[in-house]
């Protein structure tokens, strides 16, 4: 089984990364420079018109949404133990990955581009603040459900990655989480998994290397 991940930095991305490398995959990377207009090629249009990562080739099949990628990675390295046991708390944990999807997800990304969201002048800060107080509530709820855990469920699973990246990115836009203390001291045990380690470790050679090839114009 060929397996192809289509990754860009500081992207949810990082969660297959993260999945992959626990299910001890063989796997390829491409890196792909989002900022660059990459992703909107005609040749990844073709793998994934919605110019999005993470993509997760399959034997030259395309499969897209992380969700998705998430629970096709347990299925084939159940060993792995990426999902709860129990069908109950397998369906719930799913539940968390399509919320972080489609509830916390849309929610961040206004600090990014918030021109994508209004397009008055001066809007851009309104933009952020309205956003980032619905984001908050979606945090308060994590909090609750993490008070007095180490993970989601009874061990290490995929939305335990997902969630890490969530608060990975809203920290990169120097938000403020110091008033969800659950949540981050669920960051900073999961930061400290190999998985998590060995993402880090790639995720800054590549930005290294766009850097490089932007300053001398050389691939």
């Amino acid at each position: 089984m060929k397996l192809e991940l289509y990754y860009s930095p500081r992207t949810c991305a990082l969660v297959p990364y993260v999945a992959l490398t626990e299910a001890g995959a063989e796997f390829t990377v491409h890196n792909m420079n989002s900022r660059s207009g990459q992703l909107k090629t005609p040749e990844y249009l073709k793998l994934n018109p919605k110019h999005k990562v993470p993509v997760l080739v399959v034997d030259g099949k395309a499969l897209t949404e992380n969700p998705a990628i998430q629970i096709w990675i347990h299925r084939n390295f159940p060993q792995a133990k990426l999902l709860p046991a129990d069908p109950w708390q397998e369906i719930q944990a799913i539940s968390l990955m399509c919320w972080f999807a489609s509830g916390i997800h849309p929610k961040m990304t206004p600090n990014a581009r918030p021109e994508n969201y209004c397009d008055l002048p001066d809007s851009a800060e309104s933009v952020k603040r309205v956003a980032n107080k619905l984001l908050f509530e979606e945090f308060r709820i994590a909090e609750n459900l993490l008070a007095g855990r180490d993970h989601f469920f009874d061990h290490f699973t995929t939305p335990d990655a997902y969630f890490f990246w969530c608060l990975r990115r809203t920290l990169s836009f120097g938000l403020d989480l110091s008033g969800f203390p659950n949540c981050m001291a669920h960051y900073a045990r999961i930061g400290q998994r190999p998985s998590v380690q060995k993402l880090i470790g790639h995720e800054q050679q590549v930005m290294a290397e766009f850097k490089r090839v932007a300053l001398t114009g050389k691939e």
